[in-house]
């Protein structure tokens, strides 16, 4: 009787003991997997706060972790199977490496990241022959040139950046020639009049002889441009060379006639002959000028 009791009393604690022991042979079956690794960059340096995030192939579930200053990360509690990697960092591309974690294991897992290359920029768009957008220089089209020509060959394309670039030294020429032409209009009144000094009829020679080089320098850069074959003078340029066909004479005439004049009142005479058209041409001189720089700054 004794003993079947000893053997109830050991069948019980047997049952009792057997999900115990299950629950623990379970959870040595299922031990947790872990992983740790450095993240570098190209030179060898660790990539602080970069970002790991471990996906699950088998669950689908993911865990992500960043990296500390040193570029260290650690990964624990993870369950054991194959995982795919997205490793990311600020300034660099995203690398993904694949793994398979085992069951109380730490996996390590190092990688690189490689620096983003910079976005090229859109160049400007700025062609070499481009309008400009001075109101004071005149564009490709007040210069006579259409868009087709524009786009030419090499060699043409050559001559239409320099025929452009002396173009527009013309121009700022004959802007500064204005003034010294200008002050000798001024002065032509007293150098003229009846009660004239030495001293007034000189300075109005000297500011004629300013305005006679500088125009000359002006016409320089206008006769010495590099003509493009097929060029079409239209619009205000044509009437800017129409101009120049009277200015161009008188400022060749109003210097000698002036010097004339000049001669004639240093000697006590009273201006005559030829000298006396020097101030009429003077005036017709500097108006066609006057003309002919509005022609290229004042569209119509």
């Amino acid at each position: 009787m004794k003993a079947k009791a000893a053997m109830v009393v050991a069948l019980g604690m047997g049952v009792l003991f057997l999900p115990l022991l299950r629950s623990q042979s379970m959870s040595v079956q299922v031990a947790d997997a872990a992983l740790s690794g450095t993240i570098t960059d190209a030179s060898g340096a660790g990539v602080p706060n970069a970002r790991i995030s471990a996906n699950n192939l088998d669950t689908n579930q993911s865990t992500t972790t960043e990296t500390d200053s040193a570029g260290l990360y650690s990964l624990t509690n993870l369950r054991p199977g194959n995982y795919e990697l997205s490793i990311s960092g600020q300034g660099f591309v995203t690398k993904t490496v694949e793994t398979t974690l085992t069951a109380g294991v730490t996996v390590i897992v190092n990688a690189a990241l490689a620096a983003q290359e910079a976005q090229p920029q859109a160049p400007a768009s700025n062609l070499p022959n481009a309008p400009s957008s001075s109101k004071t220089e005149p564009s490709l089209a007040d210069l006579g040139f259409t868009p087709e020509q524009v786009q030419g060959n090499a060699k043409e394309q050559a001559l239409l950046d320099k025929r452009t670039h002396m173009l527009k030294i013309h121009q700022r020429m004959g802007l500064i020639t204005a003034a010294p032409l200008i002050a000798t209009l001024a002065t032509s009144i007293n150098a003229g009049g009846k009660n004239t000094s030495n001293t007034d009829r000189t300075v109005h020679m000297i500011l004629g002889a300013s305005t006679a080089d500088l125009y000359f320098i002006t016409a320089y850069f206008a006769i010495r441009a590099p003509r493009v074959p097929g060029t079409e003078t239209r619009g205000p340029i044509r009437f800017h060379k129409a101009m120049a066909w009277i200015h161009g004479p008188g400022m060749i005439l109003t210097p000698i006639l002036g010097a004339m004049a000049y001669s004639q009142k240093n000697n006590g005479e009273k201006v005559h002959g030829i000298a006396q058209a020097h101030g009429p041409v003077a005036i017709v001189t500097a108006g066609a000028f006057g003309a002919a720089l509005l022609s290229v700054s004042v569209k119509f």
